[in-house]
């Protein structure tokens, strides 16, 4: 999928990719440059209680995964 930034520096998130991370108007996010790319990372409005419980089928599953993705695309 590709969007546009706006003159303002605004980009439009894909609804189909909103509804699928739940992302609402007032979600906050996180942008992380990894070399010449860029990162968006939905902050939970309450991210203490967004890991609570989440064990290893939750929080802790999701960053293992992003670990060893890292570690194919840097290794």
């Amino acid at each position: 999928m590709r969007t546009k930034i706006t003159t303002r520096g605004q980009v439009s998130i894909p609804s189909s990719i909103r509804r699928e991370l739940g992302l609402g108007p007032d979600t906050v996010v996180e942008w992380v440059r990894e070399g010449e790319a860029l990162r968006m990372i939905p902050i939970p409005a309450d991210p203490i209680r967004a890991l609570r419980g989440s064990g290893p089928k939750g929080a802790v599953r999701r960053l293992l995964e992003d670990r060893r993705h890292d570690g194919r695309r840097n290794g």
